[in-house]
This record gives C-alpha cells, sequence and structure tokens, in this order.
C-alpha cells in the first residue's frame, strides 16, 4: 500500500492510464508505481523499460499470471 504523508503532494486525476492493467514484460506509457491487481505487490518503475517478466514474484496457480496497473506518478514524467 502507498503513503503518503502531505496530501498538497497529491493532486486527484480522472486520467483512464490508471484504469488500465498491463502483463509482464509489456512497455507502459507512464513511470510511477504500478501494484500487482492480482496480490497487493507494488513497485516503482520507468517507462524507458519494460515491466517485469514473470519471474519477478510468483503467485499461486489460482492466481494466474501478474497484472499491473498504475497506482501513482509524477505529472513531469507524462509521455
Amino acid at each position: 500500500m502507498v503513503l503518503y504523508k502531505y496530501l498538497t503532494h497529491l493532486e486527484p486525476t480522472s486520467s483512464e492510464e490508471f484504469d488500465k492493467s498491463y502483463h509482464p514484460g509489456e512497455r507502459v506509457n507512464w513511470s510511477g508505481i504500478y501494484r500487482c491487481i492480482v496480490c497487493g505487490r507494488e513497485i516503482m518503475h520507468s517507462n524507458d523499460h519494460l515491466l517485469p517478466d514473470e519471474n519477478h514474484h510468483l503467485h499461486s496457480p489460482d492466481q494466474g499470471s501478474s497484472q499491473w496497473r498504475l497506482v501513482v506518478t509524477d505529472y513531469s514524467g507524462r509521455p
């Protein structure tokens, strides 16, 4: 779970980028913190790299493969 202390450093958005989910090895549009929507693990990720491969962290067979979703980003890092 991402934490913050000062709400003044965060700004809400209705960007659809926060609704997209990505699979391991995909390229994302925005740098930021991504959360696996299957297990909750979070990573810092830069958009100039591919998302981690499937071996980054393992799920049980019933959970399926990782799916990443953007949680927070720096507006200056937008594409």
